[in-house]
């Protein structure tokens, strides 16, 4: 019989979150949670803490700690509740933890899932922004500990599953061609380029096929979450950018594929699921039950491939001139986005500024390669501000009257 492990969930009340512990509660027997984390949605962890009784809960700030902690009393929980970044870093680095689900949006869950590698622990990482921003960094980290690192983001893990067992980052040695990252297109694949102005953040938001956040499922309309997924892939499978190509792919059915030299390509598909990646890397090398009905072929029809159309998704022509760039362009690529994204939800920016800022920020910072967690921060908060900038005489020059919105070609 397995072992049993202990988790903390970095993360635990957004979409990754809330799936794990759908797969982990269908196996009481394998899996107990130890720690969940939440930024802001305390309705949300007080029901995860009711039914997982977990030892910790953290939350971000002091406020909303106490109030939390007496909920947690009056619902007679023993949960202790902290708060901060340290505490995150705490409860990723607590020697009763096995496993470590990193599931923290942004740049934000980097410290933690860093505390998590350096202590050696089993992690499952979905926060791809610690690849992003800090892959030299946090590769040396996971082979100096120890750490295992296992692929959460479905592409990733599709790619994972499709390479040999004893893969250890030479894809010469393993006939590799070309990795094959698919990506749906999201829901501006055939939307009118003159249409884009008028883009709002609810369209935005709605992904033809998959369930996640607002941030990401923006990223995913402007393709930029392929962009970092194609930054991630070049860390996680030790692959030069000209060896990884991105395959629009509407149906979401194929996760991504893996090309060899003799001909074969070997690909992993499914129903469009997080919760078969978390399963599969939750009990690797193990296949577990995890709820998600079985993929039928028939009822899918036909699946179809394009080629991305660059003038139309420019954050993933971006993003792999980010990755050629090398040094720490990726870290400011990363940050100018999250800027653009948040001010985009506020309805402070247009849906064509996001790429405009973007590019505007690459341009403006210089991107020296970062060595320490401190590089990798003052890097991002000096991005953050030329972002900031940006936005406000971008907004400030709409307002005169002056600025017209233009899709980059």
């Amino acid at each position: 019989m397995p072992a049993m492990q202990n988790m903390a969930i970095l993360g635990s009340t957004g979409s990754i979150g809330v799936n794990t512990l759908d797969v982990v509660a269908r196996h009481p027997d394998r899996f107990r949670v130890v720690a969940l984390t939440a930024k802001a949605s305390t309705g949300v962890l007080l029901a995860q803490c009711k039914q997982f009784s977990p030892e910790f809960a953290v939350l971000m700030d002091a406020p909303a700690a106490r109030s939390f902690e007496q909920a947690i009393v009056e619902a007679g929980l023993t949960t202790r509740v902290l708060y901060g970044v340290e505490a995150l870093e705490k409860v990723a680095s607590l020697p009763q933890v096995d496993t470590v689900m990193a599931a923290i949006v942004g740049i934000a869950g980097l410290r933690p899932t860093l505390a998590a590698a350096a202590s050696g622990k089993k992690v499952l990482l979905a926060n791809k922004e610690s690849l992003v921003t800090a892959g030299a960094l946090f590769m040396n980290t996971v082979r100096h500990h120890g750490a295992t690192l296992l692929p959460i983001d479905s592409e990733h893990n599709a790619v994972f599953q499709s390479l040999p067992r004893e893969f250890n980052g030479d894809l010469d040695r393993c006939g590799v061609r070309r990795i094959l990252l698919t990506a749906s297109g999201g829901p501006f694949r055939t939307l009118p380029l003159e249409a884009f102005a008028c883009i709002t953040p609810e369209q935005a938001c709605a992904h033809p096929n998959w369930v996640m956040g607002r941030k990401i499922s923006v990223d995913s309309a402007t393709m930029m979450n392929t962009g970092l997924e194609v930054i991630e892939a070049h860390w996680l499978f030790s692959a030069p950018p000209e060896r990884i190509e991105v395959v629009v792919h509407p149906e979401s059915i194929v996760h991504s594929l893996v090309d060899y030299v003799d001909g074969s390509v070997i690909a992993q598909l499914g129903n469009p699921d997080m919760r078969t990646p978390i399963a599969h890397a939750l009990a690797y090398p193990e296949r577990i039950n995890n709820g998600v009905n079985a993929l039928d072929l028939t009822a899918a029809g036909a699946l179809r491939f394009e080629k991305p159309d660059w003038a139309r998704f420019p954050c993933l022509a971006l993003a792999f001139d980010a990755l050629r760039a090398g040094a720490g362009a990726a870290t400011v690529l990363n940050a100018a986005n999250e800027v653009a994204v948040e001010r985009f939800l506020e309805q402070g920016l247009n849906y064509l500024d996001i790429p405009r800022l973007i590019e505007s920020v690459l341009s403006a910072v210089l991107a020296p390669a970062a060595h320490t967690l401190d590089d990798v921060l003052n890097l991002d908060h000096e991005a953050r501000g030329r972002a900031w900038a940006w936005q406000a005489r971008t907004v400030h020059a709409a307002g005169a009257g002056t600025i017209a919105v233009a899709a980059r070609s």
